[in-house]
This record gives C-alpha cells, sequence and structure tokens, in this order.
C-alpha cells in the first residue's frame, strides 16, 4: 500500500492509473475494508488536496468507497442511516462470544474455526463488516475539516466529487452545511450545483432560507431535479412538521415526473450510480404517502416511459397480477420478513430475496429454510471470511428493511 500511495503522486499517468485500480482492490476488495483501510484515508486526503490533477479526482472516489461503499444505491432518497449502522456493528468486545462458543464446543474443525476467529478479533481486527467499515467511516469523517476547501476549489468535478462525498455525513451537517449552502449562490457548473442540492438535502432539517424551493425554477433541468428529488422530497418525508413553508407536494412531484419523462441527461450527478430515472421513481414512491391525490402520483409513475428500465418498480400490470394471487393465496400477514429469512449458503453469490428483489420481484415470495439461532458469524467460518461478510453484512451497513418494490402499487 505504502508504494502504491507514493506511485499515485508520481508524473506518469499511467503508472498513476495502474496503482489506483490496485490499492482499490487491496483496501476496498468488493466493498470490504479491511485493517489497513483507515490508515490510507490520511494520505488520501493530501492527495486529494494537493496531488496530481487525475489522481485527486481518484482519491476522492476512493474516499468516497472507504466511507460509505454503494449506500447511493439503496439508502436514497433519504440518505445513510448511522445510528442504525453504529447501533448494529459488534464492537471488539464480542470476541467474549467466542470465549463462551469455545468453552462448549467438542468437534475439533469447529474449535478450529473459533480459535481462528477469536485470535483473528484479539489482533485488533474488525469483528464484523459493519465495524469494519465504520473505522473506515470514521477515519473519513475526520478528515472533512481538511476536504471542505475543496468544494472552492477551480475544478468543477473536484467540487463536485467533495459535495457528493460531504452529504454522507449526517453527524456533521452543523459543520458541512453552511458551506455547502454558500456554495449554491456563485456555482454556475450545473451537475455541480446538482450535487449540492442533493447533499444539502441529505443533510438539512429544514430549507434554509428557502434556497432549495428557489431552484425549483432554475433555469437549467438537473437542479430543478435536484432540487425537488431530494432536498425538498427528503424534506417532507423526514421532517414534515419542521417545514410549513414547503412548496405543494404536486408541484414537486410534477417536477420529478418531467424530469423522468425525457431522456437521461448526459452529465448528472453520481448519486444512486448516475441513474437518475431509477432515483426519480424512488423520490415519487415516498411522495405518494403526503400527497393529497396518490393516485396522481401513482399515474405520474405510471407514465414515466423509462419505468420498465429502472429495476425499481415492476410492470404496474405484474404488481397488480401479484397482488390478486396474494390476496388469493398468500396473505401478506403471513409472509416471513426477509430478515427472517436469510441464511448464507457456501458458495452462493448473493442471498435468494437480494436476488429476487434485484429481478423486481417481492422478497415476501422466497421461502427459505428457518434461520438457526447462532451469533451473527457462523462458527463453521471465521470473522474473516470476504464471501460469509459479503454475503450475511451486505457491504458492511446497516441490517435495515429492503425497499418494496411493490408498496405503490397495492390496494390501486
Amino acid at each position: 500500500m505504502p508504494g502504491q500511495l507514493r506511485t499515485l503522486c508520481g508524473p506518469a499517468q499511467e503508472a498513476r492509473e495502474n496503482a489506483f485500480r490496485s490499492l482499490f482492490g487491496n483496501i476496498f476488495h468488493q466493498g470490504t475494508r479491511y485493517s489497513a483501510s483507515p490508515y490510507a484515508v490520511p494520505f488520501l486526503t493530501r492527495i486529494a488536496v494537493a496531488g496530481p490533477a487525475g489522481a485527486r479526482v481518484d482519491a476522492l472516489r476512493l474516499l468516497t468507497r472507504l466511507a460509505v461503499d454503494w449506500h447511493d444505491e439503496y439508502d436514497l432518497p433519504l440518505g445513510i442511516n448511522t445510528a442504525a449502522w453504529r447501533a448494529a456493528a459488534i464492537s471488539p468486545e464480542d470476541a467474549r462470544w467466542y470465549d463462551a462458543q469455545i468453552a462448549a464446543e467438542t468437534d475439533e474443525e469447529q474449535l478450529k474455526g473459533l480459535r481462528e476467529g477469536r485470535a483473528y478479533c484479539a489482533a485488533g481486527h474488525p469483528v464484523d463488516a459493519r465495524e469494519g467499515a465504520l473505522r473506515s467511516y470514521d477515519a473519513v469523517r475526520a478528515q472533512l475539516p481538511v476536504l471542505l476547501e475543496l468544494l472552492g476549489d477551480q475544478d468543477p468535478e473536484i467540487r463536485a466529487k467533495t459535495a457528493y462525498l460531504l452529504g454522507w455525513f449526517p453527524e456533521e451537517a452543523a459543520a458541512t452545511l453552511p458551506p455547502l449552502l454558500a456554495c449554491l449562490d456563485g456555482e454556475r457548473d450545473p451537475v455541480c450545483l446538482a450535487t449540492v442540492l442533493v447533499a444539502v438535502g441529505l443533510l438539512a432539517d429544514h430549507d434554509p432560507d428557502g434556497q432549495l424551493r428557489h431552484h425549483l425554477d432554475h433555469e437549467h433541468p438537473l437542479p430543478r431535479w435536484a432540487a425537488s428529488a431530494t432536498a425538498l422530497t427528503r424534506l417532507l418525508v423526514a421532517h414534515p412538521v419542521a417545514e410549513s413553508g414547503m412548496p405543494p407536494v404536486e408541484r414537486i412531484a410534477a417536477e420529478l415526473a418531467a424530469s423522468g419523462a425525457g431522456a437521461a441527461p448526459e452529465s448528472a450527478t453520481a448519486h444512486h450510480a448516475g441513474d437518475l430515472h431509477s432515483y426519480t421513481v424512488r423520490s415519487l414512491q415516498l411522495l405518494m404517502g403526503f400527497a393529497e391525490d396518490p393516485n396522481g402520483v401513482i399515474r405520474d409513475i405510471v407514465a414515466l416511459s423509462h419505468l420498465e428500465k429502472t429495476g425499481v418498480v415492476p410492470h404496474p400490470l405484474a404488481a397488480r397480477t401479484a397482488n390478486l394471487l396474494e390476496a388469493l393465496f398468500d396473505p401478506a400477514d403471513t409472509a416471513p420478513a426477509f430478515a427472517e429469512t436469510l441464511v448464507w449458503t457456501p458458495g452462493v453469490a448473493e442471498s435468494p430475496g437480494r436476488a429476487a428483489h434485484r429481478r423486481g420481484l417481492p422478497i415476501a415470495a422466497v421461502r427459505l429454510r428457518p434461520p438457526r439461532a447462532v451469533h451473527p458469524w457462523s462458527t463453521r467460518h471465521p470473522p474473516r471470511s470476504p464471501r460469509l461478510r459479503r454475503t450475511v453484512h451486505r457491504r458492511g451497513g446497516p441490517e435495515l428493511p429492503l425497499p418494496d418494490p411493490w408498496e405503490p402499487f397495492r390496494n390501486h
């Protein structure tokens, strides 16, 4: 890792690119953060501030991944729930669990795995993926005061990547919101402005001086989308009482529908992996519960020409058919929750429930055997197993319920 970090600052572009790819795989392999990952953060921060032009963008990209993995794929539009993440993470003190299991275990093979896990834990390594990820997240969090100065960088891509990163640290909102809001007046780059708007929407608990509402009338469609997609939608949903002067839900939904009806913009924010159509549908889903005419919002969703390509909701006719079948043969109140049925199977890259969700199928339709009452780490697979971490603790984040892609069409 030290040699790769030094190469990132070297004069040869090809060598820098190769070093970045190697570094990305070494300290962030398929979403897993390792014991070395937090120690790279201060150096990556220095590169982002004063490194070679190409390396600065790469450093910001890697800092974001080290902090939040791919949360922009499933934690929007409401943002990351760090409180749940911290509550779910298992601390190193849980080595005591190993001691109890070792004392009671008689099988030699099981004992070998338990002792390896106990030694790994005692050496100071992360006990599970969530705790390991938090180490990197907090390491990046500690560097935010240094990274804030990049909001005034001459390169719009640096400004946008910085604003994107800041939006994932709600615990630092008091320090990061003022400089983000200061960017709204003078920013001329549409992508950067839209990224700042989304970041403000993810962090704020109100609309400061109506600045978010003001951008609903921006001349460029991307900032208009950003103001409605996350900023105002999230405030309506997460803080409905805090803002009495919000625009009507129908006004926000109309702007989202207009954005979703057109082709995807050539340049967009990095949120939701750049898939603004899927992001738009997710925001419209949230607005349904706050609209005077929720059927109107459903019609906005159904009318989107790109609906079937978003992967967020199924085809409306298929949804209605599934509702009918569920009502006849599989009442929703008897279907087991996904969290209650997830069981890791060796050699399976993703759980059936996750696969069903990815294909647009209702997770409740997946039937798995009842889980055993065991510690989050299998006794046969010590916690250093990245395959187990990636399956049981998906990408190191909090274990929150997956969104129901069928919900907008139920009872309609």
